[in-house]
């Protein structure tokens, strides 16, 4: 989408320069979508360009979450709401597949990035190796790759031919000079650091003199300054990781609760990876804490500690990286490793596709019958997103509704 409004429609920037700026966010951890409109916002106004565009991207959404949290863990056994649940996780398991197809045509376009985007699959899905190890390599394998075989990184003519007209339209186009704020100044890098710094610091002492370290809301900001830290692909990369600590570590959830967050994620604006707001409200709202007697204020407080500490460290990323990365724009040496990290993504999306299908298939386990509902409403959803051009929003509308008729405790079976 953000490809179609700033490249396509609006032409503020040139493809070559977006994919650039894309491929930069894919290496950093964290959620990459809204890195990416940070690093925009940033090229084209400056500091506060990107601080507003990166906040107001994921702003909508946290308040949304919350309120969309509070219903489902107040409301969300009824009947009613189970059965469109059932329904809609249908879909976002084929938005979850569509993902997978529509960055491969982008990211994988010869035989070695598709090599890569298997075995980032196998490596993930066979052997449980971690992101940053997967990440690395396939940074190392794409810089031997433009060093030996610079060819493999040219697409076809006609991709050129298309990209120079776009480029030559755009407000920052392929050729257009480095802003002046783009350049690299150690006095704006040590000033960035400290603002971070604080930024981090004095919530986390906060949180550790009201909770103490061992606290939920003090866990909640250490676990997510982790997940921000440590894992690299974006949402869809970053869910796996979330799921297996909130879930299977700390016990914050059920595995339900989690599929419905991924649910609830795909049904509002913003980037999917707003799922950790659900995460943070459902952790939080059956503590019994001194936050006005109110189960919301300490759901609310959950959400907005998760979103704070997941995001802070996208936008120093950002700030601090990105007059770096402008400066490599069009150096083979620096895009082929993020060319082949990008397929290498690929595969960590296709892994997150498998474990939520089985999930959802299979909800009984291995050893059950398959959820036949579920996977025909899936394959539904499949067909009108690539065959039908249908939008994700009348997908899962459509498949709600057939979850209300066709779960189990749906209308048709009540």
């Amino acid at each position: 989408m953000m490809h179609d409004e700033l490249v396509e429609k609006k032409r503020w920037i040139s493809e070559r320069r977006f994919l650039h700026a894309l491929n930069y966010c894919m290496l950093l951890p964290g959620p990459e979508a809204q890195q990416l409109a940070t690093y925009l916002g940033w090229l084209m106004h400056r500091t506060w360009g990107g601080i507003l565009a990166g906040t107001l991207f994921i702003l909508p959404s946290l308040i949304i979450l919350i309120a969309l949290s509070w219903i489902y863990i107040a409301y969300g056994q009824t009947p009613v709401i189970s059965a469109l649940f059932f329904g809609i996780k249908s879909a976002v398991t084929a938005v979850v597949i569509m993902a997978v197809i529509r960055i491969a045509k982008k990211s994988v376009y010869n035989r070695q990035l598709i090599l890569v985007a298997i075995t980032s699959f196998v490596a993930i899905f066979a052997f449980n190796l971690p992101f940053p190890l997967i990440i690395l390599s396939a940074g190392l394998y794409g810089y031997y790759l433009g060093k030996h075989q610079p060819i493999l990184f040219s697409k076809s003519s006609n991709d050129h031919k298309t990209t120079a007209s776009n480029a030559g339209s755009a407000i920052i186009g392929d050729h257009t000079p480095l802003p002046a704020h783009a350049g690299f100044s150690k006095i704006k890098l040590i000033r960035q650091l400290g603002a971070a710094s604080l930024l981090w610091l004095i919530p986390i002492f906060i949180l550790h003199a009201l909770f103490g370290w061992g606290g939920l809301y003090t866990q909640l900001a250490w676990f997510f300054t982790k997940a921000a830290l440590l894992t690299f692909g974006g949402a869809y990369a970053v869910l796996p990781y979330v799921y297996q600590s909130t879930v299977e570590h700390y016990q914050w959830l059920s595995a339900a609760q989690m599929m419905d967050g991924l649910a609830l994620g795909e049904t509002t604006p913003g980037p999917l990876i707003m799922i950790v707001a659900f995460v943070g409200f459902v952790a939080a709202y059956s503590q019994e804490l001194w936050i006005g007697g109110s189960l919301f204020l300490m759901g609310a407080l959950g959400a907005v500690v998760a979103t704070w500490f997941t995001f802070l460290p996208s936008f120093l990323f950002i700030l601090i990286g990105a007059p770096f990365i402008e400066s490599t724009h069009g150096n083979l040496r620096f895009t082929a490793p993020l060319t082949a990290i990008s397929a290498a993504v690929v595969g960590v999306i296709t892994n997150l596709g498998v474990f939520f299908a089985y999930h959802l298939f299979f909800p009984q386990g291995p050893s059950n019958s398959p959820s036949l509902i579920s996977i025909a409403i899936c394959a539904i959803a499949l067909f009108l997103l690539i065959r039908l051009k249908w939008g994700v929003i009348s997908i899962i509308g459509l498949s709600g509704g057939l979850g209300l008729l066709l779960a189990p405790n749906g209308l048709l079976f009540s």
